[in-house]
């Protein structure tokens, strides 16, 4: 291979200049007086268009355009030259103004809302530092910051002893990460020889469950068709029975169970599965138990309703999402685990020589990043550390209090108002229900009528986003035809935005 071509015989002009194929190398080339003015240019463009017009009940929640159009509005192309910092300001203001505003009091459509403006700031300043955790020469503050979080969220788990963890991008990484965890304990030899040598390995989760389950199965060479469904009843709850069922009949077929998802909080119905009976099943089988409450897990930061996740203090592991209800900004997820025997660590490690050196000059047990599948890694932990320290422990505990009770406030609105059907009582911040307009009410309800009102919930949703009133998410389950289930998060969010969403529903559905 040719090296180099170093040109040290240059003009008078450029004479102390270093060039190397052709490359000036002295001096920086990035213009940081420049970047820094775009940045100040930038910063109050941010806080008004993003964070004071968008959490504005007053403003739209989407300016709602088709792709093709929002094509031609964004500009998408990438060019040769680079454009002036009025242009870039401009394309700011674009991906602003056709963004959804997430932050919106009436921002409905997912399991998260709402902005935390501490948590924000959180976000600005690690954006800013750009650090990666995995060892904490490179990451000191962070690694220290995460293992502090991981800890107290284990207290409120109930682990008394407490025991280990990690930040994920996101819930079904932490599901993935207990498929592998469980697979690792009761098969310890996969790591080194993989699939060929295991029996058929059966795993079981709710019909409700997150579909994250499926694919942590399909993705770890488990397969979909070896994750046995287990009967909810009409609430969409885990039946410990049918769980004790399918596992009589797993081992029947020759097959090796080893592992149960419960699901706290499931995404549709908000229905927490009965975790000590599920326990119960899991202890006679000496079956893994992961409880998946990404959604609900932050319940247990509620004096009032952390009944809801009673037993969960008997799981092998927990996935759980600050980033939902507790608002810490996408995304900000953990895995934990009940365990202290260095289990995730020697289920995932590869122990890579350039990262995690045995002899640093500092205590390597810091060096936590080889727990994780990962290598670059989010310091996700930060902006939950940072808005828990801003608000406290009550702060917290206030969002999920007022949540619930908003959903209970719209659910007896909903039970008064003509037109409008619960489909069961809100047991979380889920609530669940049909818009039924004037011209079906007289209709009897048969096949027709149920064919005309699952029809209903798209075109009002269509009518919304347009408008740009609010979003509100809505789905068919099981053999119920489509209707809307309305989160509620944010503490932005009032009673009189609660009226909102019914007299809005009403307005945009009344000549259907």
């Amino acid at each position: 291979m040719d090296s180099p071509s170093v040109d040290l015989h240059l003009s008078p002009v450029t004479k102390n200049a270093v060039l190397v194929d052709g490359v000036v190398l002295n001096g920086p080339t990035l213009d940081s007086k420049s970047g820094e003015r775009f940045v100040e240019e930038a910063f109050p463009l941010i806080m008004e268009e993003a964070v004071r017009k968008a959490t504005n009940v007053n403003e739209k929640v989407c300016e709602w355009q088709p792709p093709d159009a929002l094509k031609q509005l964004l500009d998408l192309e990438l060019r040769e030259e680079g454009e002036t910092h009025q242009q870039i300001l401009q394309r700011c203001q674009d991906v602003i103004k056709y963004s959804v505003k997430t932050g919106h009091p009436r921002f409905f459509n997912q399991l998260y809302a709402g902005l935390d403006h501490y948590s924000l700031v959180a976000r600005f300043i690690t954006e800013a530092l750009n650090p990666s955790v995995y060892t904490y020469e490179v990451s000191p503050v962070f690694l220290l910051i995460e293992e502090v979080v991981l800890k107290k969220m284990m207290e409120y788990v109930g682990w008394e002893k407490g025991g280990d963890g990690i930040f994920c991008p996101g819930g079904s990484v932490s599901n993935m990460y207990a498929v592998n965890v469980a697979r690792y304990k009761h098969c310890p030899n996969i790591k080194d020889e993989g699939l060929s040598g295991l029996p058929r390995l059966v795993m079981f989760a709710s019909e409700e469950c997150h579909y994250s389950i499926s694919k942590a199965a399909a993705f770890l060479g488990i397969g979909m068709k070896n994750v046995y469904a287990v009967s909810s009843d009409e609430r969409g709850k885990m039946i410990p029975e049918e769980l004790e069922k399918q596992v009589q009949r797993a081992k029947k077929e020759g097959a090796v169970p080893f592992l149960v998802c419960a699901t706290a909080g499931t995404t549709v119905f908000g229905a927490f599965d009965p975790l000590q009976e599920i326990a119960d099943v899991c202890k006679k089988h000496h079956l893994w138990l992961h409880v998946d409450a990404s959604w609900g897990g932050s319940a247990l930061m509620s004096r009032k309703h952390r009944h809801l996740l009673s037993g969960i203090h008997r799981a092998d592991s927990v996935a759980w999402n600050p980033h939902k209800m507790l608002m810490a900004g996408l995304q900000c997820c953990a895995f934990l685990m009940k365990d202290r025997t260095g289990l995730l660590q020697m289920c995932h490690s590869a122990q890579a020589s350039y990262l995690f050196q045995k002899d640093k000059f500092y205590d390597v047990s810091c060096d936590t990043g080889d727990k994780s599948i990962q290598c670059s890694r989010r310091s996700d932990a930060f902006k939950f550390w940072f808005m828990w320290k801003a608000i406290g422990t009550r702060g917290l505990e206030g969002r999920v209090n007022r949540a619930l009770a908003l959903a209970r406030y719209l659910a007896e609105e909903i039970k008064k108002k003509e037109g409008f059907r619960l489909l069961l009582e809100p047991e979380y911040a889920n609530v669940c229900f049909w818009y039924i307009p004037p011209s079906l009410r007289n209709t009897p309800e048969g096949p027709e009528f149920w064919a005309r009102l699952h029809q209903v919930a798209p075109a009002i949703k269509e009518r919304m986003m347009k408008k740009g009133s609010m979003m509100i998410g809505y789905q068919p389950h099981r053999s119920q035809v489509n209707f809307f289930r309305q989160i509620v998060i944010s503490p932005q969010v009032s009673r009189e935005d609660m009226d909102f969403v019914l007299k809005e529903i009403e307005a945009l559905g009344v000549d259907m």
